[in-house]
């Protein structure tokens, strides 16, 4: 039994917590998520496609959203593909964990672009590296190559064919953390690769890109997505920041 000179105050008892407080907050802060080598998963997700409004978005080189980009059963649909369908994040992005789903129509056809300067080219792909969007079995022979599904699109394939039919819901993740990226279809990571390292370099020096000089040299920019190619389907996209170690 406490005697009256040990029982606590009322003031101990709130020192007590406000000590037992800031102890938890300094273990909730030195807890984050870590992935890859210094990717520190701290931030929170952003929501970049609701199913409701396409606020997050403008066509590429425009101040609006292409008036053929509509939302169909909580997606966005690239109704009436053609010339200045492509569509652009309004915010840039440098190092991030990106998700989102996709389907394309038979012998559909898009991509996903990433650190997509407006300013050097007249489209999307003469800066960002590509997630590619496809109907694999309409393609190819149905065989894997390095402009399947999940290619690093011309310069790298995907390590398997994972993708699901036309029409089907297909899950997409991208990780760039500084130099390193990896491509994920339907939770298997299917491409990884160290952007400027000597094979990637030798890769893109055997792709299409080799006659493109600003190709892939940006370190940030916008998100982008062709709408100019087929109809594509896109839902539940969001993306958090990635504070690098060290920076």
């Amino acid at each position: 039994m406490l005697t009256e000179h040990t029982q606590p105050t009322p003031m101990k008892y709130l020192t007590l917590l406000v000590v037992l407080a800031l102890f938890s907050g300094c273990q909730s802060a030195d807890k984050t998520e870590t992935d890859h080598d210094g990717m520190d998963m701290a931030h929170d997700w952003i929501t970049l496609f609701d199913g409701t409004n396409m606020d997050q978005f403008r066509g590429y080189k425009q101040e609006t959203m292409p008036a053929n980009w509509v939302i169909e059963d909580g997606a966005m649909f690239a109704s009436a593909p053609g010339q200045g369908m492509d569509i652009v994040t309004k915010d840039t992005y440098t190092n991030f964990e990106f998700e989102f789903e996709w389907k394309v129509a038979e012998g559909g056809n898009s991509g996903v672009m990433w650190h997509v300067d407006e300013t050097a080219g007249e489209t999307p792909w003469m800066t960002g590296p590509e997630y590619q969007l496809l109907d694999d079995a309409a393609f190819n022979d149905g065989m894997i190559g390095k402009n399947s599904a999940a290619s690093n699109y011309d310069v790298q394939a995907p390590s398997e064919a994972v993708t699901k039919p036309a029409g089907e819901w297909n899950t997409a993740r991208i990780v760039v953390d500084g130099t390193w990226v990896e491509h994920w279809l339907n939770d298997v990571k299917v491409v990884e690769y160290e952007k400027g390292s000597e094979s990637h370099a030798a890769a893109v020096a055997a792709s299409k890109w080799v006659g493109y000089p600003t190709y892939g040299t940006t370190s940030t920019g916008h998100i982008a997505f062709q709408g100019d190619h087929g109809e594509v389907w896109l839902r539940d996209m969001r993306i958090r920041r990635i504070d690098r170690a060290g920076e």
